[in-house]
């Protein structure tokens, strides 16, 4: 399967929030639902929105939130939502937004990046490969900053 990852478009959002099903409802509190407040991080330069596309259909997509941290050294970038149509390539497609959500963070100065624990082992598996470790209760994985000398 061919599919493009690429950053998310306000028109985008509701097939986005369709394929994130139950993910989107639990967190989604306060006077804005799910899809009005990724309306806002599409445009919002601490947050990245990308969704993988195969023919033009949304089969995939990644929230990227960018927050400081004194402890960590820098910014941090959190992965807050990642979402994969399992009738695709789900390990492909994974990959593949993991990997653009670690450039976007290395871009914006990030020194870290963490995601939720999953529940499923096969999506832990998936982040694993990714170089992310167990920092309970998040997975964590170093990035270099853009711009940073070794």
């Amino acid at each position: 399967m061919e599919y493009l990852v690429r950053t998310a478009r306000i028109t985008d959002i509701e097939a986005l929030v369709a394929l994130s099903g139950d993910r989107l409802a639990d967190g989604a509190s306060g006077s804005l639902g799910a899809a009005d407040v990724l309306r806002q991080l599409v445009f919002l330069p601490h947050a990245t929105v990308l969704v993988a596309e195969s023919k033009r259909d949304i089969v995939g997509g990644a929230v990227l939130a960018i927050r400081p941290s004194v402890r960590a050294g820098g910014y941090v970038g959190v992965i807050d939502l990642l979402v994969v149509d399992p009738a695709g390539a789900p390990d492909a497609v994974s990959a593949s937004l993991i990997e653009e959500c670690l450039k976007s963070a290395g871009n914006k100065g990030c020194a870290s990046v963490e995601a939720p624990q999953p529940d499923d082992p096969a999506e832990l598996k998936r982040w694993k490969r990714q170089g992310f470790k167990d920092d309970v209760p998040v997975l964590r994985r170093a990035v270099d900053p853009a711009g940073r000398r070794r």
